[in-house]
């Protein structure tokens, strides 16, 4: 009897560990900025990706943006600018280790934070 407890409560704890390695929260959302070289109505082009650098998938994803400014079209499907935050891919979800990428032409370029995510994970 004690060693089946014992067996239990190993598969439980495993099972729990398992479950929070997959758990993702803003700081599995990586962005990264990096100048292209070009340089658009007079403003140098950047290039962002952001990427989820989790298993799990993460929608609803709002980015600081406040100011955001730029003399290069991005599309709203991309990066759609709501008050002082930023939607990301219309608040799609962004899939375990997937990335997305925009760019845009200010100076200077604008630090974009993850504010907000939802987390979904399938068992």
């Amino acid at each position: 009897m004690a060693t089946s407890l014992k067996y239990l409560i190993c598969v439980l704890f495993l099972s729990f560990a398992m479950k929070g390695s997959s758990f993702c929260n803003l700081n599995n959302i990586n962005i990264g900025t990096t100048r292209s070289g070009r340089t658009v109505g007079g403003k140098p082009e950047w290039n962002v990706v952001v990427k989820n650098n989790c298993n799990c998938s993460q929608s609803q994803i709002r980015l600081s943006c406040e100011g955001f400014k730029t003399t290069e079209s991005v599309s709203p499907s991309l990066l759609s600018i709501q008050g002082n935050s930023c939607l990301l891919i219309s608040g799609n979800a962004l899939l375990g280790f997937q990335s997305i990428s925009f760019s845009y032409a200010w100076d200077p370029p604008f630090l974009l934070l993850p504010l907000t995510s939802h987390t979904s994970c399938s068992s």
